[in-house]
């Protein structure tokens, strides 16, 4: 079968266009949430024109329609012909995922992706010769100061908040359900600057999306000052996506690690490796949780 499925890719690179031409794909859909598309269709009633979409969004019609045209051939609109007029709306999954209103909207996480996440892969081969983040060269600031990029204005921070709570949406509750965290009575989200100052009281911290920020010799300090501040039966959960063994996938989580070397001082990792910085920290009760989604988790008892 493999051979077969090579051969034929040998014959013609479907596969390898889609990859090849997705960069596209992705700026359709982030242009079409910037605009808001998928937010007027959901509150209309019934499906629109190219015109009408147009109109209401002050866009130019032909644009509007090609722009339309490639969402239907990716299967996120639909579209029906009465009397000659193509009419355009929105699909169930459109409607969940993309739409401001929804309550799965991953829509901040869209415009983050566009407005931030996009410039910096522009200049992935810098970040690849270099070894370092492109912020300095994206936005004008200091590679270390990639969280000055993230909180660069208030509107910037809200989008940032915005893409951390779209993850919630999605991966949240298989990382709630991954353990029994029934016998932590008081739990606290770590974020903001817990490099310094004291951590609140707390059975359990939680680390989503932390420790891949950061190089080992700066989280092993949080890591051991969470250790220090745990009660005997307290503990931390760590949350990220995590690596193959090998390094041979998950494709999301390779994909992370280098959107990482692009934007921050981190990587994506293995279990081993957390594994190994929270024994490093004291931790020697430590469990690993993969959910099969995009996150997986961690636990870790002092």
């Amino acid at each position: 079968m493999a051979e077969h499925m090579s051969q034929s890719e040998l014959d013609y690179p479907f596969r390898l266009l889609e990859y090849v031409n997705g960069f596209r794909v992705s700026k359709a859909i982030f242009s079409a949430c910037e605009l808001g598309v998928f937010d007027l269709l959901l509150k209309s009633q019934e499906p629109l024109s190219a015109e009408r979409v147009a109109r209401e969004l002050s866009a130019n019609v032909d644009g509007t329609e090609r722009l339309l045209d490639a969402l239907v051939g990716l299967e996120i609109l639909e579209v029906e012909t009465t009397d000659g007029k193509a009419l355009y709306s929105s699909t169930d999954v459109a409607n969940l995922y993309l739409a401001k209103g929804s309550s799965k909207s991953l829509h901040d996480m869209i415009i983050y992706q566009s407005q931030t996440i996009y410039p910096l892969w522009n200049n992935l081969l810098d970040a690849v010769r270099e070894g370092k983040n492109q912020n300095e060269k994206t936005f004008g600031h200091l590679p270390e100061d990639f969280f000055q990029v993230i909180y660069r204005s208030e509107e910037e921070m809200l989008k940032f908040m915005g893409l951390m709570n779209n993850s919630w949406i999605l991966d949240g509750h298989d990382i709630a359900t991954a353990f029994s965290l029934s016998c932590f009575q008081t739990i606290v989200d770590l974020g903001g600057d817990f490099f310094s100052g004291e951590l609140p009281d707390a059975d359990l911290y939680v680390l989503a999306r932390v420790i891949h920020d950061w190089p080992e010799e700066k989280c092993l300090p949080l890591l051991k000052k969470i250790y220090d501040t745990c009660k005997p039966g307290g503990g931390t959960l760590v949350v990220e996506a995590m690596l193959f063994e090998n390094r041979r996938g998950p494709v999301m989580a390779q994909i992370f690690s280098l959107n990482m070397l692009v934007q921050t001082e981190g990587r994506e990792r293995p279990p081993s490796e957390y594994v190994h910085m929270l024994n490093e920290a004291g931790f020697q009760n430590v469990q690993v949780c993969r959910t099969g989604k995009s996150y997986d988790a961690i636990l870790a008892i002092k």
